[in-house]
């Protein structure tokens, strides 16, 4: 969609605002997916859950290449944006529950391999076909992305389900039988099935092919409402919380503006040739892809806090680079200024580069792995849903932002939203590196304990010296 407005708004004559809302709707689009997803993987498995997305993502990208006016086009948004809904809950979800622990980080980081992947090839589609003509060039950019969800859809069919959903399920047979092909020993396997019926409250002495699920555990959605939204226990509430914040911060940091709209950025600085527009914007592509591979590689030997600190760190850096070079750009409208414009691509590089090495594959890991298994899917969907209606409110509003304080104004108030988020990471997010998914729970819990006693330790002071007093 990046290249893709910049003819779209050419053909159907288009104003900014449209284009905008066009732009960033399909996030708000993708709630309805993220959390149909949750409830459709509970229901169907996590597996087939897939195939759902897959359609919707082929439906989505054929309207899109086939539509005729904005109205359709709008209605083609939706479609995929339902897909993107069930796509982004889904993958991290099923991976990281058929993933051992010593590699869960780097396997679970996948998802956002792929995704940068697939914008790299969304960039390269639209240098492809940019020498089209006007109205078949942006349908052509939009429409080859049904080839890949075909491809998608068939092999889904040679993958295992998950065996945590087939534990949760009572389906212990078939849980074990996966569980031998995805462990590395048979002794693992049993210890892993063993962990996971703890954690779907089957007894141990529970061993038949299949079992009943223990009442109030069978996964009824308003129970799992229950756990996770209205009466919370401590430690779940900071997983919600830690989750929250993350997904959040995620795309309040400005990247889907860079992503989105990196073509206006780079007319902003000074690139005005559409040739080159697009090929710096395929850098951005390539940027964001080669240092993603690297960040799947680091997550399990570095582990989640270091990486993401340095993310943000060097995001906020970027930041204001990039907005210092397109405000001394948009200073001197009639002037080239080369080396404030060599800033521009340079911070735009250095900004995509610090994401992708944390914050980007991080939020993916880091939720799928730290919500116990009976609210993991609603968790997951609950973040999903955040992370999309700020990413809407970012794409949506970064015209219009840009209008009102200036472009570079607006990349000077990211710079202090992301500064915000490297003090939530520091003060919430505890290391997960190495630990199982049924260990996550103690991790939170010794966290929230700590607070607990904290709490009590002080309260206990506040008496005692109320004591005092009273008795003086």
């Amino acid at each position: 969609m990046s290249g893709a407005a910049l003819y779209i708004k050419k053909d159907l004559k288009i104003t900014d605002v449209q284009l905008e809302i066009l732009m960033g709707i399909l996030n708000f689009y993708s709630l309805i997916g993220s959390f149909a997803a949750g409830r459709t993987s509970d229901w169907i498995g996590r597996r087939f859950t897939v195939v759902v997305a897959t359609a919707f993502f082929f439906s989505g990208a054929l309207l899109m290449g086939l539509a005729g006016d904005y109205a359709t086009l709008m209605f083609g948004r939706f479609v995929a944006g339902v897909g993107v809904g069930y796509g982004l809950m889904i993958a991290p979800v099923y991976t990281a529950e058929v993933s051992p622990a010593s590699a869960r980080g780097f396997l679970t980081s996948f998802s956002e391999v792929f995704i940068n992947i697939g914008i790299l090839l969304g960039y390269v589609s639209n240098y492809t076909f940019v020498r089209l003509p006007l109205h078949l060039g942006w349908r052509v950019m939009l429409g080859i992305g049904a080839a890949p969800s075909v491809l998608l859809a068939l092999m889904v069919f040679g993958m295992p389900e998950s065996p945590r959903w087939l534990v949760m399920k009572g389906r212990l047979a078939d849980a074990r039988v996966v569980l031998d092909r995805i462990a590395e020993t048979p002794a693992e396997a049993a210890e892993r099935l063993a962990d996971i019926k703890a954690a779907a409250g089957i007894p141990d002495d529970a061993d038949g092919d299949v079992v009943p699920v223990p009442k109030g555990r069978s996964g009824e959605e308003k129970q799992v409402w229950k756990e996770l939204i209205l009466s919370p226990t401590p430690t779940v509430r900071r997983i919600l919380l830690a989750t929250l914040g993350l997904q959040f911060f995620q795309q309040a940091s400005g990247v889907d503006s860079v992503v989105l709209y990196s073509p206006r950025v780079f007319q902003s600085a000074g690139i005005t040739d559409d040739d080159q527009l697009l090929a710096t914007t395929c850098a951005v592509g390539v940027t964001k892809t080669v240092i993603v591979l690297l960040a799947a590689i680091l997550l399990d030997c570095v582990g989640r806090r270091p990486l993401m600190l340095t993310s943000s760190g060097g995001m906020v850096a970027s930041l204001v680079g990039l907005a210092t070079g397109l405000t001394v750009v948009g200073r001197h409208p009639d002037a080239k200024v080369p080396w404030a414009v060599g800033l521009c691509v340079t911070s735009t590089l250095a900004f995509v580069s610090f994401f992708s090495i944390g914050l980007g594959p991080m939020t993916a890991v880091y939720t799928s792995e730290i919500f116990p298994l009976r609210v993991r899917a609603l968790g997951y969907a609950v973040g999903v849903a955040c992370n999309r209606v700020t990413s809407g409110v970012v794409s949506m509003t970064f015209l219009s932002l840009s209008s009102a304080i200036t472009i570079g104004g607006s990349f000077f108030l990211y710079a202090g939203v992301v500064a915000l988020s490297w003090v939530f990471f520091f003060a919430c997010l505890p290391e997960t590196r190495g630990r199982t998914l049924e260990e996550m729970g103690e991790l939170f819990g010794t966290i929230a304990a700590a607070g607990t006693e904290a709490q009590d330790a002080a309260a206990g002071r506040e008496t005692d010296s109320s004591t005092s007093r009273l008795l003086r």
